[in-house]
């Protein structure tokens, strides 16, 4: 049976920034990868209207798929309109129950923009109704196959309040760093917008620092993605890793796994 993998994001970029290092490397692996940003990124733009934005911002994301080597799926909704409802619930369940993912990448569920928290939230909802044959979601089949769930870091590697984040295992992205780069380089109509909006004067420069700062905090990579598990109740086993067979791509966060034992909130 084909191992899948898939990346769940909030915008176009999205992906690139945070989970495109350890798609790939799963990819490497024999993993199917797919790529899905539940929007469009029609508001990524202070020069074009949201239609134009949005045609081009999808054009951009499937370039950038086209260079991870991943299976790219449409948005389903507009920025800002990433709410958890019914309506945007019920679409994402019927995608993940066609591709069955063996393990899902989104987001942080703790993140400095709502957008990608409750993209975060929704995908969680949907994997964990994919095998409840009650809940409709178009004409998609219910089934009960094991997906584990992986959360990055927050962009700026920090929660809303400004605290840092730290990972419970690092993906070593060094070997896959440059296209990476490549992929996000894809979206260049966000140079500017990014630029005007949140002050990352080169947003290809901001994405390197935080993976060279990921790769200092596993003290071992120079360049790392870094992930916490979801909870396994409702999802897969309690010792469900995928993951670790990246192996030397792959360091578990020892100190970290020590303070959940412990009951202590990191």
């Amino acid at each position: 049976m084909t191992k899948i993998a898939m990346a769940i994001a909030a915008h176009p970029d999205d992906i690139e920034f945070m989970m495109a290092g350890t798609l790939m490397l799963l990819k490497k692996l024999g993993y199917e990868t797919h790529y899905m940003t539940l929007s469009g990124g029609d508001c990524g733009s202070t020069e074009y209207d949201s239609e134009k934005t949005k045609k081009i911002r999808i054009e951009e994301a499937k370039n950038a798929a086209a260079i991870l080597g991943t299976k790219y799926h449409y948005p389903i909704c507009n920025d800002f309109e990433i709410f958890y409802n019914g309506s945007i619930l019920r679409k994402l369940s019927e995608v993940i129950r066609g591709v069955q993912p063996r393990l899902i990448l989104t987001h942080s569920p703790s993140d400095y923009m709502e957008d990608h928290m409750n993209t975060s939230r929704l995908t969680v909802t949907a994997a964990f109704v994919r095998c409840v044959p009650n809940y409709i979601a178009g004409d998609s089949i219910a089934s009960n196959f094991d997906c584990t769930i992986y959360h990055a870091l927050p962009h700026g590697l920090r929660d809303p309040l400004r605290k840092k984040l730290i990972p419970g295992l690092f993906v070593d992205t060094s070997s896959v760093q440059e296209t990476k780069r490549n992929a996000l380089a894809m979206h260049k109509s966000q140079q500017a917008w990014l630029d005007n909006s949140q002050k990352m004067n080169s947003y290809i420069q901001v994405m390197e620092d935080m993976s060279l700062e990921v790769g200092r905090m596993s003290q071992k990579f120079e360049y790392a993605e870094g992930w916490r598990r979801h909870s396994h109740y409702g999802f897969c086993s309690e010792d469900d890793d995928p993951l670790r067979d990246l192996g030397e791509h792959y360091l578990l966060n020892k100190t970290y796994e020590q303070a959940l034992n412990d009951r202590v909130v990191v």
